[in-house]
């Protein structure tokens, strides 16, 4: 049996991303895999070759000399086999439907920019996009992809960032400022009235804060509760109480002016938001388009 006969096309495939990104999560992302299954694969490969290809540590991953080489060939093979196959996928346009559950603000932050350049991409695809923000499993539910941050994506899950960090803050309309003053520490919202946020399961959020390089969570005082991100920035805006929000979400209000940060030098660093799949589930082929499309926007390279 020849050489060629003992290997998968795809674990080559992941070899070079492996090699090009320098990383194995990078590399799973890119390719719709899990790190751990991204792992598996290479020790096959290797394994089947009878030959070390990467170099392997805690902090990095590096291609033997061997491996180097063999990324050389095997890139300028693969371009020649996209180049072939780009003329069939060109000609053949994507149907079907792609299903998005979204939560709230990245829907309004990051897909509906989005929807006019992909439908121009991909005219004969449905795109169904479903805005909650309660917790779901999106396989059992049907949805080809969900957006959510990235410390509430389930681990089995390929998550592909979407953003940078997102920074959280306390604001305020001028007029409530006016008459309750403005807090200068965390601890002096106690003695103001604060626009309670629930979130999906029905708890009440406590307010996150960086106090003294620590991460603090605070439940704040306050007789309204709100669970939709712009409902509760237009009672701010009345004046009614302090709000816990996206700095992201209220560029508009910031910039003219209906609302102000407080407590900024206090204000938490989130985690970006990202698009999740299956990895065990072949990914749409229009989804990698509307990814790429969000993180251009973003100014975040595009995925491969």
């Amino acid at each position: 049996m020849s050489l060629i006969d003992r290997v998968d096309f795809a674990d080559l495939r992941l070899f070079l991303a492996i090699v090009r990104t320098r990383s194995f999560k990078a590399a799973a992302i890119q390719l719709g895999l899990s790190p751990s299954a991204a792992s598996h694969a290479m020790r096959r490969l290797e394994a089947r070759l009878a030959v070390k290809l990467l170099n392997r540590s805690a902090r990095s991953v590096t291609p033997t000399a061997l491996g180097l080489e063999l990324a050389k060939r095997l890139g300028d093979g693969f371009d020649a086999i996209g180049a072939a196959l780009g003329l069939i996928d060109s000609a053949t346009p994507a149907h079907g439907e792609l299903r998005i559950n979204v939560f709230a603000d990245a829907a309004h932050l990051l897909i509906e920019p989005a929807i006019v350049a992909f439908a121009r991409a991909y005219p004969d695809v449905r795109l169904t996009v479903v805005v909650e923000d309660r917790p779901i499993d999106i396989v059992e539910e049907g949805y080809d992809a969900g957006v959510r941050y990235g410390d509430y994506v389930p681990e089995d899950m390929v998550a592909v960032p979407l953003s940078g960090p997102q920074r959280w803050v306390v604001a305020a309309a001028p007029a409530y400022l006016a008459q309750y003053g403005e807090p200068a520490h965390p601890d002096d919202l106690a003695q103001h009235r604060c626009l309670q946020l629930l979130l999906g399961d029905n708890s009440a959020y406590k307010w996150e804060f960086d106090i003294d390089g620590e991460r603090r969570r605070i439940r704040v005082p306050g007789p309204i509760t709100i669970n939709d991100t712009a409902t509760t920035i237009a009672v701010a805006k009345s004046g009614a109480g302090l709000a816990y929000l996206l700095e992201s979400r209220i560029a508009g209000e910031l910039a003219e002016g209906s609302l102000r940060i407080v407590l900024d030098a206090f204000a938490a660093r989130g985690e970006p938001f990202h698009m999740y799949y299956s990895s065990r589930r072949h990914g749409h082929p229009a989804l990698r388009t509307l990814i790429n499309i969000i993180r251009a926007r973003q100014s975040l390279p595009p995925v491969g």
